[in-house]
């Protein structure tokens, strides 16, 4: 027989926004096994986050880390998104960039804090992504340093403007991040045309190593594809809660 998985519990919520033209953005919780409104927890915030929950069966994969004591509760939080206005959300230069941003910030997490028992001090906060979703991360914790210091980037898609970012950046030595990406991904077709993600993810490891950034990088045999992520999933969880 196989071993009984841990319970847990995922609540989908409408987040309201004033900074984005829906008005609102769905959202997926995952609250821990044993969870408790009398304890405080860390917060794992997804991109993507139907994708992240269905495909990189995150929330899972915590959950059994949890139950088997490898990492200490948290919660899994999935941002949903419109795929027709995704690159315009994710993208450093898209047009919805900035207001999309400000709500994961000013909205979105306070929304967050003011229902669940969460910790908020940064250092308690991982901003997970893949591709465009894990650029989008990092820009979040450029951009409001005071409460994201940790990212876990999976094949990110750092266009030139993101490398722009990460180049106008100071000192970044308070910046933790996990970078991986596969090895098959040099020529990749997305909306932006043919994409080497290889050479886009070593050059900002480069840049950020070079402001300082605490960074753990991997480079595997893998293609662009969840089937590649979901593995990269559990020793991220397990980077965040060692850190």
């Amino acid at each position: 027989m196989s071993e009984p998985q841990p319970k847990r519990i995922v609540k989908k919520e409408s987040v309201p926004s004033r900074l984005l033209p829906a008005g609102r953005r769905n959202v997926r919780v995952s609250l821990p096994p044993g969870y408790s409104e009398l304890a405080e927890y860390p917060v794992v915030w997804c991109q993507d986050g139907e994708d992240f929950f269905n495909f990189g069966r995150i929330a899972t994969i915590a959950s059994a880390l949890i139950a088997e004591g490898e990492i200490e509760p948290l919660l899994v939080v999935g941002v949903d998104v419109d795929k027709a206005v995704r690159t315009r959300e994710y993208a450093a230069d898209g047009d919805l960039h900035e207001r999309y941003i400000a709500f994961f910030a000013e909205e979105l997490v306070p929304h967050v804090a003011a229902r669940y028992p969460v910790r908020t001090e940064p250092e308690h906060a991982l901003l997970a992504g893949c591709s465009l979703g894990g650029a989008v991360s990092l820009q979040l914790a450029l951009a409001f340093p005071h409460q994201f210091v940790n990212v876990l980037s999976l094949s990110g898609a750092y266009y030139p403007a993101s490398q722009a970012a990460i180049a106008e950046a100071g000192d970044l030595s308070h910046l933790n991040i996990f970078m991986t990406v596969g090895l098959q991904e040099t020529a990749f077709r997305t909306d932006r045309g043919v994409s080497d993600f290889v050479a886009m993810n070593r050059e900002a490891r480069n840049k950020l190593v070079e402001r300082g950034a605490n960074v753990d990088y991997f480079e595997r045999d893998g293609e662009h594809l969840w089937g590649y992520w979901q593995k990269d999933v559990p020793d991220g969880l397990r980077w965040f809660a060692g850190i």
